[in-house]
């Protein structure tokens, strides 16, 4: 018995703690023009990538969010309205918090599946499941 809890304090010295206070997961910020009556987002492939989902489902969210017609083009995302960068990087915060961050954890490791019909957000660290209560 004394070995093992020496070998389990052992363990524990080896053992990283990980620090609350930084935070990892920051999504890269909105870059984009406006022409005429429409709104580029030119890293759009990048924020697709960092967020690790479909670009026509966060299009398609944008476009709900909005209230506006848009089209993925190559790597960029075209909104047939002028906004502001502020408003855009607002509902892709929304995005992550509804579609990719954990409710459990906090992690952004976490993919969206099917079970029976519903969708759920299953986290990839921590094993949780939780519904989308989004639609789109």
């Amino acid at each position: 018995m004394e070995a093992y809890e020496k070998l389990l304090e052992k363990a524990y010295n080896d053992v990283k703690v990980v620090e609350k206070g930084s935070e990892r997961f920051e999504i890269p910020r909105v870059e984009g023009h406006v022409t005429g009556n429409s709104t580029f987002i030119t890293n759009f492939g990048q924020i697709v990538s960092y967020l690790r989902r479909d670009a026509n489902h966060l299009a398609k969210f944008l476009q709900k969010e909005l209230a506006v017609y848009g089209k993925v083009i190559g790597n960029r995302l075209m909104l047939k309205t002028k906004l502001n960068s502020e408003k855009v990087n607002e509902k892709i915060e929304r995005y992550a918090k509804e579609f990719v961050i954990c409710s459990v954890c906090g992690k952004p490791d976490t993919e969206v599946v099917s079970e029976k019909g519903v969708k759920l957000k299953h986290c990839l660290a921590c094993g949780a499941k939780s519904p989308v209560k989004y639609h789109l």
